[in-house]
């Protein structure tokens, strides 16, 4: 007779951000071992809030599932001696098996023989089995662990309950000196020690005692409270869903509530007032129809309704005092100039082996201003991009920036132009962090986004010169987010400039510091191979396969939308039945191709036709490809090599290329390498495993 099971794991308050992936770890690894122990089961459901994570599982098998399982052993004529009798190594087999040499069989494999036995292997008790669940709760991964007391087990947070239950019996294992049961606890401060009859009961006994285990449904409760404050009171709530999400998981029972503050504090700016909220306090901020904010919030309470007007006071108070910080700072830090913010800069390191933040801007200012003259800009945007690079990092000494880091950049923003900046160099200001995440939003602005890559790539070559590249998960500088960024911006404007050019004119600059660093060579190695990574990186992301990613980065990251659409490209001929010929004809040549090194080609000692119909095309197809590849014209550039094609196939039906004379034999060979050099420019062919070939 099936029966039902309960696991659930009591903690102190979990932090939010852990909570979903916890909660999918225990759903995942439970079915796993319950398929890996062949425990046959209905249905499985995964629970979690603040104070604990939960599985129950529905028709849960008495019996594990018994199998007949067929071993194979060694082939039959290592089981057999000469005489026809069971060898050693027949003998050990069955042995190890259970069985005896009574029970060999034949079967044949790829035409060789081999001996085999079946095994019957009985079901045990699902109860004796399900302890396992103790290894399944030990091996949750957590952001960051902690001990505590003399535990050795690290842990998100110290467990105080386990309940396992299988029916009505307790399924017997401990943890952390934790030993399991059937008691669970509901709310912290409404509910009570619970006594579980049997796992069915689990969800209605926890919500009586103000627990929803299902996060589903209290972030559904979440909305309807909000939906209907917006009904009652006529305004809109924007529902941010990552908000909405961490909200569910800070609360066991949620009550929506609506707050207030004093008008007076409009007067600051959006961001500050909606940062205040969101990041600082977990609150929705409510707008008008047309999106203007109002003197409002909406809060969720840990708990029901009771006195939930002294509730809404509290959050007010705690609301209120941050807002009379954030007017002070913002009242103080307009009696300055941007001048006396860039003086404070020289007294800020930014790293201690590059120096200070002022520093590092004069290093950004050079690097725009090569920028700027790369992208071939008008002295009005130069000039606007300059001056933007000069006081990008002025507002990180006010006083608003820092109480509120986060909102470094928009303060920068709104200070500028306060203090008279034209306005796209205020943008700029705010727009040279982004994008903020990898996939985050990309500056709008030339101007923005010329002071974004110069700021990104002066911290790249910087860390990366002075020995603080990235190691496995660590990247303190946020350096691969960093170059992301940058790879983004360069595909997004199509921007015709080398990436290795753009740190060429950085390394080119750190070389006149007079700070210790590696040697240009190295450092021209790291961050090639730095690059290549993050160009990958999102290569894949755009479904590219990793063969065609190598061929396209292999030697450079180049013009990266170029190298984008390069990509796409072979990705698709890879798989076209009609590019195959032209494949072959192209790769055959590479891989003959750096067997001498570079030599002129002497047309005066071709021997056959096809040597000169070879090399007349390469000589044609050379200049076509040149300004095909100049004015980034993916599909004209391959369709030029692939001209190539047929005269490489002829050329190398009728002729031997490693000649016995040494001048026919070198001539060849300079051919080949110089076609071979004009494939490799576009992409190296050979790194690609063509499907059509299997």
């Amino acid at each position: 007779m099936a029966k039902n099971v309960i696991i659930e794991i009591g903690l102190e308050e979990l932090p939010a951000r852990f909570i979903d992936d916890a909660e999918k770890q225990f759903l995942d690894k439970a079915a796993k071992a319950l398929t890996d122990l062949r425990i046959s089961y209905e249905s499985i459901t995964s629970f979690s809030t603040p104070r604990r994570l939960a599985v129950q599982i529905q028709g849960v098998a008495e019996l594990q599932t018994t199998i007949e399982e067929e071993a194979k052993g060694p082939a039959e004529s290592i089981a057999k001696d000469a005489d026809g009798n069971w060898t050693k190594a027949a003998i050990g087999f069955t042995r190890g098996q259970g069985k005896t040499p009574e029970d060999i069989y034949l079967k044949e494999i790829k035409g060789v023989n081999y001996i085999f036995v079946k095994k019957h292997i009985e079901g045990k008790p699902t109860i004796e089995l399900l302890p396992v669940f103790k290894d399944i709760i030990e091996s949750i991964q957590f952001g960051k662990n902690m001990r505590w007391g003399t535990e050795t087990l690290k842990y998100a947070r110290p467990i105080r309950w386990l309940v396992a239950l299988y029916g009505s019996d307790v399924i017997p294992f401990e943890i952390a000196r934790v030993h399991t049961s059937n008691k669970t606890f509901g709310h912290r401060f409404l509910g009570k020690e619970i006594i579980l009859d049997n796992p069915e009961q689990y969800q209605s006994v926890l919500l009586e005692n103000y627990v929803i285990a299902d996060p589903d449904e209290r972030e559904r409760l979440i909305l309807e409270g909000i939906h209907e404050l917006e009904a009652k009171e006529g305004f809109t709530i924007p529902v941010d869903s990552k908000l909405l999400n961490e909200v569910r998981n800070l609360v066991e029972y949620p009550t929506v509530f609506l707050g207030s503050f004093e008008e007076e504090y409009l007067v600051l700016p959006s961001e500050v007032l909606i940062t205040s909220m969101k990041e600082h306090q977990r609150y929705f901020p409510v707008i008008t129809k047309e999106g203007k904010l109002l003197p409002h919030f909406i809060g969720v309470r840990n708990g029901d309704n009771q006195s939930i007007e002294t509730v809404i006071r509290g959050n007010e108070k705690v609301l209120r005092a941050r807002l009379a910080d954030a007017k002070f700072f913002f009242e103080e830090d307009k009696k300055q100039s941007i001048d006396f913010y860039l003086e404070k800069l020289n007294r800020v390191v930014f790293q201690v082996k590059l120096g200070t933040i002022r520093e590092k801007v004069d290093r950004v200012v050079h690097i725009t201003k090569e920028l700027t003259k790369l992208l071939g800009l008008d002295e009005g945007e130069q000039k606007l991009a300059i001056r933007a690079a000069e006081i990008s990092k002025f507002d990180l000494m006010t006083n608003m920036v820092n109480e509120f880091t986060e909102l470094q950049g928009v303060i920068g923003e709104k200070y500028a132009t306060y203090f008279g900046e034209d306005p796209t160099v205020a943008k700029a200001i705010s727009e040279h962090y982004l994008p903020r995440q990898a996939n985050g939003e990309l500056p709008e602005t030339v101007v923005g986004a010329v002071v974004s890559i110069a700021d990104k790539i002066d911290t790249i070559v910087g860390c990366i010169s002075v020995g603080l590249k990235p190691t496995g998960s660590q990247d303190p500088y946020g350096l691969r987010r960093q170059a992301t960024g940058i790879l983004r911006i360069l595909s997004d404007r199509k921007w015709n400039i080398p990436l290795e050019k753009i740190s060429g004119i950085t390394q080119t600059l750190y070389q006149t510091l007079t700070i210790e660093q590696a040697g240009e060579d190295e450092v021209t190695r790291d961050l090639h191979e730095f690059f290549q990574l993050r160009a990958a990186f999102l290569l894949k992301e755009m479904n590219i396969e990793q063969d065609v990613i190598q061929a396209v980065v292999h030697k450079e990251i180049g013009v990266f939308y170029y190298t984008e659409e390069k990509a796409k490209l072979l990705s698709t001929k890879r798989n076209e039945e009609a590019f195959k010929p032209i494949q072959e004809a192209l790769v055959r040549l590479l891989n003959l191709a750096n067997k001498i090194e570079e030599m002129d080609v002497n047309p005066s000692l071709f021997e056959t036709d096809s040597e000169r119909a070879l090399f007349n095309q390469y000589e044609e197809s050379a200049a076509e490809y040149i300004e095909a590849s100049a004015n980034k014209d993916t599909q004209l550039a391959l369709s030029i090599l692939s001209e190539l094609s047929t005269p490489i196939h002829a050329f190398f039906d009728n002729n031997m290329v490693m000649a016995e004379d040494i001048q026919i034999r070198n001539n060849r060979l300079a051919l080949i390498n110089r076609i071979a050099s004009l494939i490799t420019d576009f992409a190296d062919l050979s790194l690609i495993e063509w499907k059509q070939q299997f």
